[in-house]
């Protein structure tokens, strides 16, 4: 029987099984009234499923300090605002006994090149050797070494303005005007537009399936739209806390606030095989899935193996015959063999 005419001949059917009343409730004695589909072959995405949330990308953030003591003056910056590159972020005033070592080496300067110029003198009315001159222009080098290294390490003025190196969020603010702060602390973080990740852990079993660039489907825990990213790193070692492999996540940057916790489908390729309604597939006692079709008016339980679940549809293999419609709602109360009355499902 072609398949065209599977519908035909259940009305037919259920028709004959009405007897000579029609009644309703003639019709309904012994069987379950079910709603059935075609069954249809089709392909799903195999997926990985993982939880992380946003954070920032270890190579995208920044972090603000001064390399030498003093106190924190100001701090024009909020805690998980926007900023713009070269944007103020902490105003720091270097402590005095910094800003003493810093004068006093711009002193050791001046002397050496006073004391090589009188040197190099000397050496032109030969009371002074050309060692000697040589060992005092060493004296010279010696002291701007000193001297470039404090400025560099912030001791060349006395208030310093700390600027976002980059347009992004401000991640911490871990100061307050007025505390007094350490050489090297951190007085603020500062994470790169565009530069969120969201890290996951996954099971060692999987590595294999992993691959840079795959497609992710990033959904929020919290509700919203959905968002579509890629893998940008999968580590080759175990996380020591989780004891699984965090994959790094990236998305289109704004598309996710820093924070927010998310569910990822990591796809892995693509199953072939019967597509159908997660809520036709019995799963029994034992662990086992089935799907039921309708042979002959009667429920015939076919068993099958899950290769892909969703919760809309599901792909699974198995001895599925194309031409006989498949139990969708009703399938759970069904036994093999049980009597049905069929209505067409969506």
């Amino acid at each position: 029987m072609k398949s065209g005419t599977i519908w035909p001949a259940i009305a037919i059917c259920l028709l004959s099984a009405c007897g000579s009343s029609g009644s309703p409730d003639d019709t309904a004695a012994g069987t379950t009234l079910v709603t059935a589909i075609a069954a249809r072959q089709g392909s799903l995405p195999r997926v990985i499923e993982a939880y992380g949330q946003a954070t920032p990308a270890a190579n995208g953030v920044a972090t603000l300090s001064v390399q030498q003591p003093g106190q924190v003056v100001a701090i024009p910056a909020v805690a998980g605002t926007r900023v713009a590159a070269g944007v103020p972020v902490v105003v720091f005033a270097v402590a005095p006994s910094a800003r003493s070592t810093y004068l006093q080496a711009e002193g050791a300067v001046k002397a050496a090149e006073s004391q090589r110029a009188t040197t190099a003198q000397l050496v032109t009315q030969q009371l002074a050797t050309r060692d000697q001159l040589v060992q005092a222009e060493k004296v010279v080098t010696d002291a701007r070494v000193a001297l470039a290294a404090l400025a560099k390490e912030g001791a060349g003025a006395a208030t310093l303005t700390l600027r976002a190196p980059f347009a992004g969020i401000v991640s911490t603010l871990p100061v307050a005007p007025g505390d007094r702060t350490q050489p090297g602390q951190a007085l603020a973080t500062i994470a790169r537009t565009g530069a969120m990740i969201v890290t996951v852990g996954v099971d060692p079993a999987r590595r294999a399936d992993l691959r840079v660039g795959a497609p992710v489907t990033l959904a929020r825990l919290d509700g919203g739209a959905d968002v579509a990213g890629h893998v940008q790193r999968v580590d080759a070692m175990l996380n020591p806390r989780t004891r699984q492999i965090d994959v790094d996540i990236a998305y289109p940057a704004g598309a996710i606030l820093p924070g927010e916790a998310m569910r990822v489908a990591i796809e892995t390729g693509r199953a072939e095989g019967w597509l159908v309604p997660h809520r036709a597939v019995v799963v029994d006692s034992d662990g086992k899935a089935n799907v039921f079709q309708i042979a002959g008016g009667k429920a015939k339980a076919v068993p099958v193996t899950v290769d892909v679940a969703r919760p809309d549809n599901d792909l699974v293999s198995g001895k599925l015959d194309a031409r006989a419609p498949l139990i969708v709602d009703g399938a759970y109360q069904l036994g093999d063999g049980d009597a049905v009355r069929a209505q067409r499902g969506r």
